[in-house]
């Protein structure tokens, strides 16, 4: 393999690691937003009130997305290693 195709596989895996956090990272944002300016408006400074919301709302995007996050893992599979392997 050459430099250009090494590169173009790391990319490749970058990017799809990438899309695959994306709903993940995206409702702990939101959810962290919400619970950040309800704090605010309430004074509540308590941790397990960031921490079990935003739990909770990955874990629930989670299930919803495995599927999406699993096709994604079978394309980059029959696209790159599949091919590295058969010659």
């Amino acid at each position: 393999m050459s430099e250009a195709e090494i590169l173009s596989v790391l990319r490749e895996f970058l990017w799809g690691a990438t899309l695959m956090s994306l709903p993940l990272l995206t409702a702990a944002l939101l959810v962290g937003l919400v619970v950040g300016l309800f704090q605010a408006l309430t004074s509540i400074q308590e941790m397990t009130l960031t921490f079990v919301p935003k739990l909770g709302v990955m874990l629930l995007v989670y299930f919803i997305c495995a599927g999406f996050m699993v096709r994604i893992l079978i394309d980059l599979f029959d696209s790159q290693v599949i091919p590295a392997i058969s010659g």
